[in-house]
């Protein structure tokens, strides 16, 4: 077995209503006088109404623009380094997080992160996936420290789209079905997998039970138990999973078949979460999983995520595309052979995924 580096949280992790209140508190505490805000047009309008007046913390700020690509990290970290700024606040969607860290690392300053969506784990996990400017997925980069403080205003994500709450739960389910097909093969794995593996578990395990619920208070705009229940299965929980699991918690099939979908100028249209809750299902059938694949699919269609690529609003003559896209030789999907798969068989399954929600 590889190392098992653990990363398991943020140095601290806040979620409540009012907190940012608190922001210029826990920056001071930490030596930060001057900050750079990383936000975009749509989240700063989310996040304003709860962002706090700083009186001793100085403050820049800068609007990403639009792609966590490598350039868009310098570009960033360029500016931070101009102005001389002990931290970087990002505050937005993963994308915006994502290009946050990657700043914190190169311009060697601290990392403070405001999420005004709960559609991934992207604030607890110290790695950012790198795009290139067309929007393909490359590559992701981990890095060798957890961030610095991680702030969660539960309104704020409340207010958000449900579209993209809905999407973070497709992605969280997926952490399940990713660590346990590389966890569950160890007959008696390490402390820090049990934990990943009983966390993922757990992941599912609140979705099942309260992503209804929690949907529908979102679209009533309740700020629930249910709703934060779930918001923080997306950002912790799901974070946990590859913090404690390290490569064996982190992504399998279902983000190998993400990956490969990115290839089509279509699938740029369609959510993160979404794409991978699709990945999910080619995933239990590349594992001859064919009835759990239809437990999952009926939970699919209850809470409104997608079962085929024509809801993705993806042409099915991308399967061929995508199949080998997501078969390349360094994706993740070979974790579920012992040798490697091959891009005819996730066509295939592909195409009975089609058939099977009869399309």
């Amino acid at each position: 077995m590889e190392e098992i580096i653990v990363k398991g949280a943020p140095a601290e992790y806040s979620c409540g209503a009012g907190i940012l209140q608190n922001l210029e508190e826990k920056l001071a505490a930490r030596g930060i006088r001057k900050a750079l805000l990383l936000t975009g047009k749509k989240s700063w309008e989310a996040l304003q109404p709860y962002f706090p007046q700083l009186e001793t913390i100085e403050l820049a700020f800068d609007r990403y623009n639009g792609e966590s690509s490598l350039a868009e990290i310098k570009r960033v970290s360029n500016i931070a380094n101009a102005l001389g700024v002990d931290a970087i606040i990002g505050a937005g969607g993963g994308k915006v997080l994502d290009i946050a860290k990657g700043v914190a690392f190169e311009a060697s300053i601290k990392s403070v992160l405001i999420p005004t969506l709960a559609s991934n784990c992207a604030p607890w996990t110290p790695l950012s996936v790198i795009y290139s400017e067309e929007g393909v997925m490359t590559h992701f980069t981990v890095y060798p420290g957890a961030l610095d403080l991680l702030l969660v205003e539960p309104r704020v994500l409340l207010n958000a789209p449900t579209a993209l709450f809905i999407a973070g739960i497709g992605d969280t389910l997926a952490k399940w079905y990713e660590a346990d097909v590389q966890i569950s093969r160890f007959e008696n794995p390490p402390i820090a997998l049990k934990v990943a593996h009983y966390t993922a578990k757990l992941c599912a395990d609140e979705m099942f039970l309260n992503a209804e619920t929690a949907i529908a208070d979102a679209e009533q705009g309740i700020l629930s138990e249910a709703f934060i229940n779930v918001a923080e299965t997306i950002i912790m929980l799901g974070g946990m999973v590859g913090g404690f699991g390290d490569k064996y918690g982190r992504v399998a099939g279902a983000h190998a078949i993400h990956n490969g979908m990115t290839i089509s100028p279509e699938s740029h249209q369609a959510l993160h979460g979404d794409k991978v809750a699709y990945g999910v299902l080619v995933q239990l059938l590349l594992e001859n999983k064919p009835s759990e694949a239809e437990r999952v699919i009926a939970f699919y269609k209850k809470i409104g995520l997608p079962v085929s690529l024509k809801e993705l609003g993806i042409p099915d003559e991308w399967i061929e595309g995508i199949a080998v896209q997501s078969t390349r030789e360094n994706e993740t999907i070979h974790v579920l052979a012992a040798g490697k798969v091959h891009a005819d068989q996730v066509a295939l399954a592909m195409r009975k995924l089609e058939e099977l929600v009869g399309v």
